[in-house]
């Protein structure tokens, strides 16, 4: 990406938080229905203040923004270095310091995570429309999460995804559609998944 003219960044808002992004960096372009969106995955996520989340795909930060006040501590990893440093700077300049954020790939990064003694309570993943590559979900099914909330575009790879979670031997709590552009058929989902005890 080159800046021709003007800022590298733009700027919006979801809830309390203001976000930067840069180009190449994914934000959703409704900001109402997002914050409910957001707001679902908080809920989903249960947290109390003592767990430790990763935020798989976590882009510039907006989950883990979200969850990090009510969380220990929120680990997010992303493949693109624009957008951590993206995460990086609206942690910063949010007044949130117990967000950390990783670049790489999550079925590299998480691994990584664990052996360093990081052992996440809760994990979120909202990947792309493809959704998670096989070794994204053996990377979180060998993860030591109770819980994981899975936020999906396309309702076709997440039901491809979640029948291979429930095989690792996790279950399928509740499924909450959002209407992202009403009269289309973009909806996204979010997933409650806990694992089999």
């Amino acid at each position: 990406w080159q800046v021709l003219d003007g800022r590298p960044t733009i700027t919006d808002y979801l809830g309390p938080y203001r976000f930067h992004i840069s180009g190449g960096s994914f934000f959703q372009v409704n900001p109402s229905q997002t914050v409910r969106l957001y707001e679902k995955a908080r809920e989903y996520a249960g947290l109390t203040g003592k767990e430790v989340v990763v935020d798989a795909y976590c882009g510039i930060g907006t989950i883990s923004l979200f969850l990090a006040d009510q969380a220990k501590a929120v680990h997010g990893i992303e493949v693109v270095p624009a957008a951590i440093n993206d995460a990086r700077r609206n942690a910063r300049e949010n007044g949130i310091e117990n967000a950390m954020f990783h670049v790489g790939e999550v079925e590299k990064v998480l691994p990584r995570l664990m052996a360093q003694g990081i052992c996440p309570d809760v994990t979120v993943v909202d990947p792309p429309r493809q959704g998670c590559r096989p070794e994204v979900l053996t990377a979180l099914a060998s993860a030591c999460s109770d819980r994981i909330v899975y936020v999906s575009c396309n309702p076709a790879t997440l039901a491809r995804d979640l029948a291979i979670l429930t095989n690792q031997g996790y279950r399928v709590h509740e499924v909450q559609p959002v209407d992202m552009f009403p009269q289309t058929y973009h909806v996204e989902c979010v997933v409650l998944i806990t694992r089999n005890m």
